[in-house]
């Protein structure tokens, strides 16, 4: 984890990218739909929100282990355990996108109002998404590097993994939305916290064997 918050720190690139992509889709949603504050249905607004958020997250968890050369790599391989490297690797993407996406739920709102009710659920809903999206794309951001189209390939495995999570944020942000009780989140909730402890322990158990490759 120090290595990457010290590479991040010198290579501000990287971060400030992911602050360009935001700041310039969200303008461009305002452009699109012609808005002013609160003009945004809320079905809407919330989709919208989530659709930049998880772009965000497969450019800025991409790199995880594609931007690793193969002498790096093995340097790691004989000094650090494989178990380690993958937690290491989780905990620093779940800081990156906690941070991006407060950043992209304060930009979002000031340019097309924010029509929550209940903020500090809105706010665990962005803080269990972004530990949802660091877990399952981490591992497959894993998977991907080891092939010669990486990209494309991750993008092609996250898919099914992040579309159940994805249901589950889009229906609890939207009950904080609406203002209900939030025992009504209590089932979203509890799903999004089994799916996270199930990917963590998946990663765990699974890396070591992709990482001997």
């Amino acid at each position: 984890m120090q290595k990457d918050f010290l590479l991040e720190w010198r290579q501000k690139y990287a971060f400030n990218g992911m602050l360009l992509y935001v700041s310039s889709t969200v303008f461009v949603c305002y452009l699109s739909f012609g808005l002013r504050s609160n003009a945004l249905q809320v079905p809407v607004w919330n989709a919208l929100f989530w659709i930049i958020l998880l772009f965000t997250s497969v450019n800025a968890i991409a790199k995880s282990f594609m931007q690793e050369n193969r002498g790096r790599l093995l340097y790691f391989y004989s000094i650090v355990s494989p178990q380690g490297i993958i937690l290491a690797k989780i905990l620093y993407n779940a800081c990156l996108m906690l941070v991006l996406a407060l950043i992209c739920f304060v930009f979002y709102a000031f340019v097309l109002g924010n029509p929550v009710e209940d903020i500090p659920m809105f706010l665990l809903s962005i803080l269990l998404g972004a530990i949802g999206f660091a877990t399952s794309l981490t591992m497959i951001s894993g998977i991907a590097s080891k092939a010669a189209n990486s990209s494309t390939l991750m993008a092609v495995l996250s898919f099914p993994v992040i579309v159940p999570m994805l249901l589950m944020l889009i229906k609890m942000s939207k009950n904080a939305m609406d203002g209900l009780e939030r025992a009504a989140s209590l089932d979203e909730l509890l799903t999004l916290l089994a799916i996270n402890m199930i990917v963590v322990t998946v990663s765990y158990i699974l890396f070591p064997y992709l990482w001997r490759s």
